[in-house]
């Protein structure tokens, strides 16, 4: 039987077992997928750590909510986002629940195309970064000629956002720390060291302000400069620093309390952000890669806050 990573307990992520489960055969508009890569997220290590409820209804736990492998079995009405799957697919799935898993039979409505050119990895760490940048652009109307200051552009989901903020044409000034400039210069932003001082530093790279302030990493500092740099509110937005945000008035955007979701703007948008890396305009860093077995390590890691890009588990 195919192994999966399950939790009996809310004990966070050194709970995780591997365990021996036979794969539920696809009902109506479902498919099964063997996993070749499944992306590991800090989203994963709340659920383990009973962030969103302790309910023991809900246990065993399976976490993992993005992979990439192919389709072993279809069944009616197997229909996806881009059309009919068939059996021998190469395919993305987001969002799943239990991709910390060698099997897995999932919604066909989750599950997307892999293009050719897309490794297994890549594909598997692409669409929850993807989604989340995406939606942060959107809620601020990023657009050509914007200056954008992004604030962990070296990260997963703000290094997705450098490169969609570029795309747009716009100007992007990007917080990192020194070894990560290089890495946002290739890409066509302007880093600048976060830290102490980080408000001049900005005024004097941006005299006249900025016009949108996007935040991937949840602190006072990168939110309090946002409100000095950027005149319009409106156009301030995080992921990360709910607290700090509404204390200026700034957008809540993902899963926090009383944050805007955007459920429906970010499952649109996996498409096009699939067309973009498929194409080679939308890249997607792998810091380091873990055996199945060792999910708990991984989730560590991603834990630490600088894994310096995406970390996959290979089953």
């Amino acid at each position: 039987m195919p192994r999966v990573m399950i939790a009996r307990s809310f004990d966070g992520p050194e709970a995780l077992e591997s365990a021996d489960e036979p794969t539920r055969a696809p009902g109506d508009g479902e498919v099964t997928i063997s996993v070749l890569a499944s992306g590991v997220n800090p989203a994963d290590a709340k659920l383990l750590n009973g962030v969103w409820g302790r309910n023991p209804s809900r246990l065993p736990l399976h976490p993992g909510s993005e992979v990439s492998g192919v389709v072993t079995a279809v069944g009616p009405d197997a229909v996806g986002p881009a059309g009919p799957i068939t059996v021998g697919d190469e395919v993305i799935g987001y969002r799943v629940s239990g991709g910390y898993a060698e099997e897995i039979t999932v919604a066909a409505t989750s599950v997307l195309p892999k293009p050719a050119g897309l490794g297994w990895e890549e594909a598997a760490g692409l669409l929850l970064t993807g989604v989340t940048a995406f939606h942060l652009l959107e809620a601020t109307g990023v657009g050509d000629g914007d200056v954008v200051i992004i604030h962990g552009g070296a990260g997963s989901v703000g290094f997705a956002a450098v490169q969609l903020a570029k795309l747009r044409g716009a100007r992007v000034i990007a917080t990192a720390s020194e070894r990560n400039h290089g890495l946002l210069e290739a890409f066509g932003a302007e880093p600048i060291v976060y830290g102490d001082g980080l408000v001049d530093r900005l005024r004097a790279l941006l005299p006249d302000g900025a016009d949108v302030a996007l935040d991937t990493v949840g602190t006072d500092e990168a939110l309090d400069a946002s409100a000095a740099l950027v005149a319009d509110v409106d156009r301030i937005a995080t992921v990360a620093g709910f607290e700090r945000a509404a204390e200026i008035g700034a957008k809540r955007l993902g899963g926090g309390a009383g944050a805007d979701p955007g459920t429906e703007l970010r499952m649109a948008a996996r498409l096009p952000l699939i067309e973009l890396a498929g194409r080679g305009e939308l890249t997607v860093r792998v810091a380091r890669t873990y055996p199945l077995a060792e999910a708990a390590e991984a989730l560590a890691l991603v834990g630490e806050g600088h894994p310096g890009g995406k970390v996959i588990l290979l089953p």
